[in-house]
């Protein structure tokens, strides 16, 4: 998470607190080590944000600080609000965790209807991978390695060119560039029992890649 980002998400955490918050609790939340809220806190109250408290004691907001507001219509912020509430049945934990955040945004800065609910019914979270992880290796185009599960039930070890995620109504299917197969495969993360990053990367190709899966499997999307 960049520190920008972090550091807005901290604010955020403030602001909805029910009474001080330690370093501790900030860092679970956010997944960082206390010391980063340490020093995150320390640049925020250099900003002047209206932010009390120290080490080992907690911190809180004072009241009447804002962000700024998004301006969404009545029927922009409804259809937000089920795109987001419809991300549970991915099975990615990472981007419900980024949807509850969202969610929270979105219901700070503007209106919602309390009418609307999604299905959390959908794809099971996978046990030995973390899809942050995968979708972390696409944008940066790192090659992963992987162990894999085949319909057998055999094992196969493989190295991959992550280039896309897809998600189904009841399942969840990695896009890569199998260098084994020497062709493009997916990968259902339920199957993967081991994954790591490898040194070597794929800089500049994972568009040209995508574009050229999505053509050749356009019947997945």
């Amino acid at each position: 998470m960049p520190r920008s980002t972090r550091l807005f998400e901290i604010i955020q955490y403030l602001r909805h607190a029910d009474g001080p918050a330690t370093a501790q609790d900030i860092a679970d939340a956010l997944e960082v080590t206390k010391r980063t809220i340490y020093r995150d806190m320390a640049a925020l109250q250099a900003m002047r944000l209206p932010i009390d408290g120290e080490a080992g004691v907690g911190y809180i907001m004072r009241s009447g600080f804002d962000l700024p507001p998004i301006n969404f219509d009545v029927e922009e912020a409804e259809a937000i609000t089920v795109g987001l509430a419809m991300i549970t049945r991915t099975g990615d934990k990472g981007l419900k965790r980024a949807a509850r955040r969202a969610a929270q945004k979105l219901a700070d800065a503007t209106p919602l209807s309390s009418t609307l609910f999604a299905s959390s019914w959908g794809a099971e979270e996978p046990s030995f991978i973390d899809l942050s992880d995968v979708r972390k290796a696409i944008r940066e185009e790192q090659k992963l390695k992987i162990t894999y599960k085949r319909a057998d039930d055999t094992l196969s070890e493989r190295i991959i060119l992550p280039i896309a995620i897809a998600y189904h109504s009841d399942s969840i299917v990695i896009a890569g560039w199998c260098e084994l197969r020497n062709d493009f495969r997916h990968f259902r993360p339920d199957r993967v029992s081991s994954c790591s990053f490898l040194p070597e990367t794929f800089l500049g190709n994972g568009d040209r890649l995508r574009q050229e899966w999505i053509k050749s499997y356009s019947e997945w999307l």
